[in-house]
């Protein structure tokens, strides 16, 4: 039986986007009624993800460069802050990350905070297989590549198991966030930033050093 599929593409690369169609439009997506919803920025994306709402329209999957133009406007800066709209409006959609960007620390925070149904790094895309590793997603498997699943083993290896706050504080103070600022984006205390922050330093500077040396290790490690 047929499926009518709406699909989002979201990458800042017009050609990129047409060959993601073109791909699937030459498998087994072809037994399904596609419309392709083709966006090259977040804040044509979120346009088009709304516009969806008010036509009373679901999107069924999604496929976002991470990487993205931002929408300063409305705070939607990547493929991240799309796939959390996306999952707030809609909730059966499959959300597919593409990424350029390995990082452990950045790995696992997306992970925990999306649990996207894929999770791709651009240098493992293989396009003959890449239509049906899609469809099996759309069928309900889960899918991480190689480099992404080599991202985690790094944290596993290094004894890290950080939650999603412990993350945001380390890639905060990377972006030169102070730490007395870090309440304005983290639902935490100050007291408990501190705490986790304190521990964040033991694990990785055996609890001595500055915000500078921290982020130095903490590249040095490969986590961000």
């Amino acid at each position: 039986m047929n499926m009518c599929l709406n699909i989002l593409i979201v990458d800042d690369h017009p050609m990129t986007v047409d060959s993601y169609i073109n791909l699937l439009s030459d498998t087994d997506f072809q037994k399904n009624d596609l419309t392709f919803i083709k966006s090259y920025n977040c804040e044509d994306a979120y346009n088009k993800i709304n516009f969806q709402l008010k036509q009373n329209t679901k999107i069924d999957f999604a496929l976002l460069d991470i990487s993205l133009p931002p929408y300063k406007d409305f705070n939607i800066n990547n493929g991240i802050d799309l796939a959390i709209l996306i999952r707030e409006k809609f909730a059966n959609c499959k959300i597919v990350l593409l990424t350029m960007h390995s990082e452990p620390l950045i790995v696992d925070k997306i992970i925990k905070e999306i649990k996207p149904e894929g999770f791709i790094s651009k240098s493992d895309i293989n396009f003959e297989l890449f239509p049906i590793i899609c469809k099996k997603i759309l069928e309900g498997d889960i899918f991480r590549s190689n480099t992404i699943i080599e991202s985690q083993r790094e944290l596993f290896k290094r004894n890290i198991n950080w939650d999603i706050h412990d993350n945001q504080i380390l890639t905060l103070i990377s972006q030169g966030v102070k730490t007395v600022n870090l309440p304005n984006y983290i639902p935490l205390s100050m007291s408990a930033i501190e705490k986790r922050k304190a521990n964040i330093k033991d694990q990785l500077l055996k609890g001595k050093g500055s915000d500078k040396d921290l982020i130095g290790k903490a590249k040095k490690l490969g986590l961000l």
